[in-house]
Formats: structure tokens, sequence, C-alpha cells
């Protein structure tokens, strides 16, 4: 099947699998191949909200007050309780609550003075939400390569950080892969760039000990539904800097209310800022902010489910040919909410491999899907970048890097199902 034929196929199948989705948790099907194989479960599942959300976002409802501010009213509204119950969380000493994680990375960009026309260093492997953060800034990306292990390669941040001028580097986790931060703080220091963390799959994972989100200027986490914690979408922002986070409250849209957050600078800094800081709306809701309280007290247990599934994903799947999933580091303590893997085959044998495992009920996504069907977290589809990045290694890693998603609903049953799935499509694939 060549790539406009394969690319109209998957299309027409991903739009049923969806509205599928939208009716029922699981597809039910009959096998369509001759070993019986059949996953089926719709592995975009979340796990329920809890009753003690629930009823407090009900209680909201009945009130009618689901802004975060207000001219009247005593006690703080669940978004500064939520900063509050964040920051102590990851031990920052300050978390703006805003609309999403896209909305806390642009924050972030414009509170350390990003310009039009500034240059921003930024993961290759990464969504389409943080290189739009840097064009949201009006910067422009610089794309630091990515190592065959999903993460930054610090010879080329080096290098960049050197020769580019730029200040500030938008490091993504993306998948929750950490690079050695405490090696990426020394480039970054040397070279005097602030260091933004996109932790948007990283919420609870730590480096060396250290949370993610921590190591740099400010750190930016996600509370979308296919995230650690959710709220359908939401962002947290963390910084230790007065300066960021006077301008991150104003940036949200405090409507200069800002003695309604508890975590705050003093009256000094945002005299500094307020008549000269816009207002883009993109503060949290109250209700968005009820749901995400009771669910930080469940991190860590979400957490050790995630990577039970993943390191059965990684066994199981590591039993198949061409297959091959990275040794992580001692000091990277992740939270997998999802599992990627290499596959050792060519981009026509990978096409073959996907088509089986659909034909199988797994939905498995390719970094290195063609156009037109676009998959966001290949640089080769932001056409609106400035310049044309050269990044052959980035390519190869992600023409071979297969993402599959993990709820916390998946079984060792499951897991152990996926694995011969995966196994019997290579094997097809790499005899096509």
């Amino acid at each position: 099947m060549n790539h406009s034929n394969w690319a109209h196929w998957l299309a027409i199948n991903m739009n049923t699998a969806m509205s599928e989705s939208l009716t029922s948790p699981m597809s039910v099907a009959a096998p369509l191949t001759s070993d019986g194989l059949w996953f089926g479960k719709d592995l975009s599942t979340s796990e329920p909200i809890s009753e003690a959300a629930i009823e407090r976002a009900v209680v909201l409802m009945r009130s009618g007050r689901l802004h975060r501010y207000g001219e009247q009213g005593s006690g703080y509204p669940d978004p500064s309780l939520l900063e509050q119950e964040y920051a102590a969380y990851v031990g920052s000493k300050y978390c703006v609550a805003v609309s999403s994680c896209g909305a806390a990375m642009f924050i972030a960009l414009k509170s350390l003075g990003v310009k039009a026309g500034d240059k921003v260093l930024t993961s290759t492997f990464t969504l389409s939400p943080v290189p739009g953060a840097i064009a949201h800034a009006g910067a422009e990306a610089v794309l630091v390569e990515t190592s065959a292990d999903y993460i930054t390669d610090m010879a080329d941040l080096e290098h960049k950080a050197a020769s580019s001028g730029a200040k500030v580097f938008l490091l993504s986790h993306m998948r929750g892969h950490i690079a050695d931060l405490q090696a990426v703080r020394t480039i970054c220091d040397k070279y005097s760039i602030a260091l933004v963390e996109d932790c948007a799959h990283t919420m609870g994972a730590k480096w060396d000990g250290k949370f993610t989100g921590t190591w740099g200027t400010v750190g930016c986490y996600s509370a979308q539904t296919y995230k650690h914690i959710n709220s359908g979408e939401g962002g947290l922002l963390v910084t230790d800097d007065d300066d960021v986070a006077a301008q991150a409250i104003l940036m949200s849209g405090c409507y200069m209310m800002y003695d309604q957050h508890i975590l705050k600078p003093a009256s000094a800094v945002f005299e500094r800022w307020k008549y000269v800081t816009p207002n883009f709306s993109m503060r949290m809701s109250n209700l968005a902010a009820a749901l995400l309280r009771p669910q930080i007290g469940e991190l860590a247990d979400r957490g050790r489910r995630w990577n039970h599934i993943y390191s059965t994903l990684a066994r199981e799947l590591t039993k198949a040919a061409h297959v091959s999933v990275p040794v992580r580091d001692a000091r990277e303590e992740f939270i997998a909410s999802s599992i990627q893997f290499t596959l050792d085959l060519n981009p026509t044998q990978m096409e073959r491999f996907l088509k089986e495992c659909s034909l199988r009920g797994l939905y498995i996504k390719w970094f290195g899907t063609p156009a037109p069907v676009a998959f966001t977290s290949n640089y080769a589809h932001w056409h609106y970048l400035t310049s044309k990045p050269d990044i052959p290694k980035s390519m190869a890693v992600l023409n071979q890097l297969l993402d599959l998603r993990t709820p916390i609903s998946l079984t060792d049953d499951d897991c152990v199902l996926i694995g011969r799935i995966v196994a019997a499509a290579s094997l097809i694939a790499a005899a096509n």
C-alpha cells in the first residue's frame, strides 16, 4: 500500500474508531486475522473523577461562582488553594494556575522577556503546543536534536546554546522521558540561558530526587484529560522567581485582584509590573481547580500503578523481533502514562505493521507518520517554523518511534496480549 492510499485508509479508520469511542468505553468487533488476536480496548479511557472532587464541583455549580476572582466574598477560591497545595507538593515558592500547559509555557516565555524575533531553544521530540507557545510569543524555535533514548542530545544542546544566541531553553520531558537535568542546568548556566521545563508528562516525576519543573526558572504542568491529573484542561506554572510569579499572575488575568492569591510576591514587585503587563485571560476556573485538588494526593498511587503497567509492557514488547525499549537511567524517577518503543523497520514495513495492529484492534501512534495524516509530534509538520531545521538524528529516531497510551485500567493480561499482537505484526511487516 503506498503512502497516499495508506493515509486515506488510516484517516477513515481513525475517524470510525473515534466515533465509536465516544459511545462506548470499548470497541467490540470480531477478529479480522487468522491468528484470532484481538485487543479492542479504548486506550484513551481515563480514570474516573473521585467522588470528593465531584461533590466539590457540584457545590460550586450550585453557587454559580465558577470564576476564580470576585470583588466580594470571604476565604480563598479553589485555584488559590490548589496553587498553595501544589507548590508545597513540589517544593516551589510560587504556583500559578492557568488554563493549559500551553498557556503556562507561553506565560513563562513572556515573563522571561522573550520578544518577537528572539530565538528559543527547544526539544525536537515534543508535542506541537511546545513550538506553538514559542510561536505565540513571536519567537523563533531552534530545535535541539533527540538521542536514540528519546531525550535531549547534550552535544547538540551545548553547540546550539553556544551558537544560537538564545536566552531560553524550553525543554520538553516528552512522554515522560527525562534528560540528565544536572547536565542540562550546567550547560544553561554556562551560557546564561534560562531553563523552562515542559512537564506535561512528568507531574510527580523526579530526576535524582528532585521534582521535574523545579530544576529551572519555571516549570509547566498539564491537567488535560490524558495527563496525570484531569480537569479536562488546565495548567500549573511553578517558580521561585518573584518577578516571574508577579508577571504570571498578571498575565493570567487577575484583573489586579492579585491579593486573592495566597502565594504572591510583595506589593512592591507588582508595582514594577502591573502597568506594563498585558492580561492574556489564561487563568484557571474555580471548577477546574475543584476537580484537581483531591487528585494531587492520588499521584503517588497512580504512579505506582502506571509504572507497573510500563514495566510489564516493556518486558512483553521486547520479546518481539525488531523491538527495543530504552534502558532508563537509575536517577530517573518517572511516572509512565504511556510507553514508547523503537521498531527497526523501514517506512513501508512500518505502515504494514500499523495496519496489522489495527486489524487486531490495537491503535498505536507512529511519530514518522507521513503527510497528509500529520501527527502533531513530528516537527516536519510544523510548517510555520521560520527556518527548516537540519536535525537528521531526530528524524532517524522519529521514523522508528512508536507510541502507546497506557490507561491505569490495563491489566497484566492486557499487556501480554499487546505484546503478542506487536510480535505478530512485526513479523508480518518485516517479511513485507
